[in-house]
């Protein structure tokens, strides 16, 4: 019987800048849609705008909770997602490296 890995769902921001453009999404695969972003492969907000930076994400079990998590963060103002992304990332660093690795 083969072993079947278990999807983690990630919710995630990325930044053209420290405070700059801000973009929230979700996905399955972390490390490939932030690949994406980064190269430019996938057209629209983030490729007009630069927003490259991956500041801050949090993972979660399931699809469903990941999407209400991305739903809420929307909602959130602009302030409240600097706050979080501040708390866990006060210099704004990159951390794709450390996914990537």
């Amino acid at each position: 019987m083969a072993v079947r890995e278990e999807k983690r769902f990630s919710v995630y921001i990325l930044a053209s800048r420290r405070n700059g453009t801000l973009y929230v999404g979700v996905t399955s695969d972390l490390p490939r849609r932030v690949h994406e972003h980064r190269e430019g492969l996938i057209g629209g907000f983030t490729k007009r705008y630069g927003v490259k930076q991956l500041v801050w994400y949090e993972a979660h079990d399931t699809a469903e909770g990941a999407i209400l998590r991305e739903k809420r963060l929307k909602r959130w103002n602009r302030a409240w997602k600097i706050g979080l992304i501040e708390k866990d990332n006060p210099g704004w660093a990159d951390r794709w490296d450390a996914l990537s690795a």
